[in-house]
């Protein structure tokens, strides 16, 4: 009872947080990248819109400290066999992490009270290391992740953790893949997720050039990362292949290993094989070894004990997120040809609709790859080494903190909501800079 609790507390914790990692990592880009086109062009409509995005990044920022520090809190409290094993191992991570918050923290304060305070390009540069903070922070937390999925950088006798080697650790294998996909993702949440704000102000008859300006800016930078995107999903799935079959298997539905394995669209797991799905033949050897007569581990090959249970969660998942990712490209390759060919959004309601649905999609995408991710990887916590079951509490009262977590999070949603809403209906901001009391302009 305890471990499904856990669990299921953490998941709510971290599919809570992830979206506002990605808002942390790209949005302050997409701020700046304002700025910086009004410091070039001198157009005042780009200095409005970045100090409106200022406000946004505030409250989103807010609200992923209160949820960062719930999920700092939960890992000790859920998992205390995992962190009192494995905490020397991977600690270093976290303490930089820490530091990487607080550097973003600082900055954040400094640019937001430094409109209007700071000489222009001052105020710039100071808000470069917002970005910078907020993707070193989240690298020392994917890498975390990374280990999770492959550890090393320690050694394991009877349960005693030594020799402990943290740079390995931390620069373990699946850091890399991790952390482009997690960047790219990032820049392609917060870029469709703002885009679709102002696609659907649009669509409601508001086409002033602000709300065009507003859309194009975020929506061609996530159509350029996320072509790329693709790429390096490719890369990720031959890691997994390498190091963890069994959760390629899951991620197939794939119950016996075989050669020219293939890969089924849709469909429900059971028995040990996929039922009414669309089988292609070949293709998963084709996606795991660019080789159709390639053979492919199948949950067969470890027991029952060590094989994902939510086979069907997985695939689901995991399908999810491809059919999601592959809609995106091909809107992000028409949006990109028509901008490069006639330097203009293409015209049509469908596009603005495309567009609108585009950032819940891309939230669905990166929800689902993540429970592809980790729920692909149970039951292990550290993956061959820790079973999940080990590490969780014994303490009792699970449900109900899972239960008045839910609350929390439901009032930081609403009144991130509330606090967002208000600030899009608030004035637009003034044509030119009011300098305050104590400018230094």
């Amino acid at each position: 009872m305890n471990l499904i609790a856990a669990r299921n507390l953490q998941a709510l914790s971290l599919g809570f947080h992830i979206i506002l990692v990605c808002f942390g990592v790209a949005f302050p880009v997409f701020v700046l990248t304002m700025e910086g086109l009004y410091l070039r062009t001198r157009d005042e409509l780009y200095r409005r819109i970045a100090r409106r995005w200022t406000k946004a990044m505030a409250i989103l920022f807010a609200v992923g400290v209160v949820s960062g520090t719930i999920l700092s809190f939960e890992l000790g409290i859920l998992w205390p066999e995992f962190m009192g094993r494995y905490g020397d191992v991977f600690g270093f991570a976290f303490a930089l992490e820490g530091t990487s918050f607080f550097v973003e923290a600082i900055f954040v304060a400094i640019y937001i009270y430094g409109w209007d305070r700071l000489k222009e390009r001052t105020h710039f540069l100071v808000g470069l290391p917002i970005p910078i903070a907020g993707l070193f922070g989240s690298l020392f937390v994917i890498s975390v992740n990374g280990w999770m999925n492959n550890p090393t950088g320690f050694d394991e006798t009877n349960g005693v953790v030594s020799n402990i080697r943290p740079l390995e650790a931390l620069f373990n294998d699946f850091f890399w893949h991790e952390l482009v996909h997690m960047f790219l993702a990032a820049f392609m949440v917060a870029g469709f997720m703002t885009a679709s704000v102002y696609a659907v102000a649009m669509l409601r008859g508001k086409r002033d050039r602000f709300t065009k300006v507003a859309m194009i800016v975020p929506l061609t930078i996530a159509c350029l990362v996320t072509p790329v995107q693709l790429i390096v999903g490719d890369w990720a799935a031959r890691t997994v292949t390498n190091e963890q079959p069994v959760k390629l298997a899951a991620i197939e539905g794939l119950g016996s290993t075989e050669a020219n394995a293939p890969w089924h669209l849709f469909g429900w797991y059971s028995d040990g094989e996929v039922h009414g799905g669309i089988a292609i033949p070949d293709m998963l050897s084709i996606l795991a070894y660019h080789d159709p007569n390639a053979t492919v581990q199948g949950l067969d090959s470890v027991p029952a004990s060590e094989q994902p249970q939510a086979i069907n969660l997985i695939r689901f998942a995991f399908q999810a997120m491809i059919l999601i990712g592959s809609g995106l490209a091909l809107l992000a390759i028409l949006h990109l040809w028509v901008w490069w060919r006639r330097r203009r959004i293409i015209k049509g309601k469908w596009f603005l609709l495309a567009v609108g649905a585009a950032g819940p999609a891309a939230i669905v995408a990166l929800e689902s790859g993540w429970i592809t991710t980790e729920v692909g990887r149970q039951p292990w916590i550290v993956y061959g080494h820790m079973l999940t079951s080990e590490a969780v509490t014994d303490a009792s009262g699970i449900p109900v903190v899972w239960a008045l977590l839910g609350v929390v999070y439901l009032g930081l949603l609403f009144g991130a909501i509330w606090a967002l809403r208000r600030l899009a209906k608030s004035p637009p901001e003034p044509e030119g800079p009011a300098p305050l009391i104590g400018s230094v302009r």
